[in-house]
């Protein structure tokens, strides 16, 4: 075992060193693909990475998913595995979430006990929510049939190893807002002989607010984030254009389209009321994970064997996860794995000190090991 420790401690450090944004992850996706071509598996290379391990002659099969891109971030830690590419990442844990994937699939293919197929997918560009749906459109999943699909998340603040999840909407979805208002500039001594970009753009970001204090239900949980205030102005020019930009959670698609709604009843009244244009955008890159109830109760099952203390019924996350598009295709379960609450392990996700913790390595393999055998009935030569 520590052997095994070692020589994934060793992977996983490699993969930081290097970290790849999103669509441009080629040295990862290389070393991914060598890696499980050593292993025996069948492999291939698309926008991600997919390994298939086949035992026995079975036709259920499930999938187990692993992010691979980086962070546009200056790492500012003092360990020894630093990236070495500046400006980029991994910052949000994914060279331990590819480790942990490829841990088991070494795990399984030594002992292959199980009677079917398991598909190993290493996902590109998940920060930007783009890299699940561009494996789906290649037809990964049409190619690959999968019975069900699984991923695990790293989380920052909880006790090492601890497993926690929960069946239904567990990350929200991420909208992406823009608002342009087209007034009259003017001098700054004058304001009345135009009409200020800056106070029609300052009521509507104080009216936005009360779409989740006033207009959704107390329990909804949405945000609505101003996040971008830009104008044209000047020292001594009133702007006659504004553009706000923003961000949005939610829990529910229900809830997202009555941001979206009432997002635009506020932008349009404003604006007529003080007889300028506006117009909205409304982009939602991140739909919510929604976790299907066998899955998850089958990742609190195999957390419990593998003897790691598990949570059921975890509060949802406000984060938003690519995983989703996966996990609407076919029943998901998403697994979040404590990271840590102390030092770099501790700090929040996409901070520029924070690290993997690698003493979760063995165990987040383990973890996918014995859940392939929860969801794939035992070979019957074995």
């Amino acid at each position: 075992m520590d052997e095994f420790h070692n020589k994934l401690t060793a992977l996983r450090h490699d993969f930081h060193r290097h970290p790849e944004l999103g669509f441009r992850e080629e040295r990862t996706k290389s070393k991914v693909a060598g890696f499980l071509r050593e292993l025996g598996l069948e492999v291939h290379e698309g926008a991600g990475v997919v390994g298939i391990l086949r035992a026995g002659g079975g036709n259920r099969a499930i999938g187990l998913r692993a992010d691979m891109d980086a962070l546009p971030i200056r790492e500012t830690s003092t360990h020894d595995h630093v990236s070495v590419n500046q400006d980029v990442m991994l910052a949000c844990g994914h060279d331990g979430h590819m480790t942990m994937l490829l841990g088991a699939a070494e795990t399984l293919s030594r002992d292959p006990d199980f009677d079917g197929t398991v598909v190993f997918l290493f996902q590109p560009n998940e920060e930007r929510g783009l890299g699940a749906r561009a494996m789906i459109d290649e037809g990964v999943l049409d190619q690959f049939p999968i019975d069900e699909v699984y991923a695990i998340h790293n989380l920052p603040g909880a006790p090492v190893g601890q497993v926690s999840t929960r069946p239904g909407q567990i990350c929200a979805s991420e909208s992406l807002f823009e608002i342009e208002i087209s007034g009259r500039g003017g001098h700054a001594s004058m304001p009345h002989v135009g009409v200020d970009a800056i106070t029609v753009g300052a009521e509507m970001v104080l009216a936005l607010q009360t779409i989740v204090s006033r207009k959704l239900a107390p329990s909804a949980g949405a945000v609505v984030s101003v996040t971008e205030f830009l104008t044209d102005g000047q020292r001594n020019v009133l702007p006659g254009h504004a553009t706000l930009k923003g961000d949005v959670r939610a829990r529910l698609p229900e809830d997202r389209d009555a941001v979206e709604r009432f997002m635009k009843q506020i932008v349009d009244g404003v604006a007529a009321v003080h007889g300028v244009t506006a117009g909205m955008s409304f982009n939602t890159e991140f739909i919510e994970t929604i976790n299907a109830p066998a899955p998850t109760e089958a990742a609190v099952r195999a957390a419990r064997t593998a003897g790691l203390e598990t949570i059921g019924d975890r509060p949802p996350m406000s984060f938003s996860e690519d995983f989703a598009h996966f996990s609407a295709a076919v029943p998901g379960g998403f697994v979040l794995l404590g990271n840590g609450e102390t030092g770099p392990h501790g700090q929040p996700l996409h901070s520029a000190d924070y690290d993997f913790n690698d003493a979760l390595l063995p165990i987040g393999a383990a973890f996918w090991a014995e859940l392939v055998r929860d969801r794939i009935p035992a070979r019957k030569d074995t």
